[in-house]
């Protein structure tokens, strides 16, 4: 009987070992047309603003903006739309022009069309 016992718990242990644990959280890398700090902050509390972001940081040299995002709460796409709405495009999704009007003078990038 302890033999049986002891070869279910083994089985359980190594079936549990097997599982692979998949990582919520996912890096991205997201170019996200601005100029100054004041996008960078309007950028970043844009991302942030969207639910399971855990980490943003916009370059103003590079333009790129790091991601981590939990990708059980929403996906990049998501952040990407926050992005527009607060009035900066991205390489998928591009703000409206009247959310792009609204940005301070300084922060008014050149747009392609």
């Amino acid at each position: 009987m302890k033999n049986i016992v002891l070869l279910l718990m083994l089985m359980i242990g190594f079936t549990t070992l097997a599982q692979e644990k998949k990582s919520k959280n996912a890096k991205y890398e997201v170019e996200v047309n601005g100029n100054c700090e004041m996008c960078k902050k309007r950028i970043e509390k844009a991302a942030f603003s969207v639910a399971g972001v855990k980490m943003a940081s916009w370059s103003t040299d590079s333009h790129q903006l790091s991601i981590v995002l939990n990708e059980e709460k929403s996906s990049i796409k998501e952040v990407e739309k926050a992005i527009a709405k607060a009035g900066h495009d991205t390489k998928n999704v591009k703000a409206t022009d009247t959310d792009y009007d609204k940005l301070h003078g300084c922060c008014q990038y050149e747009r392609i069309k």
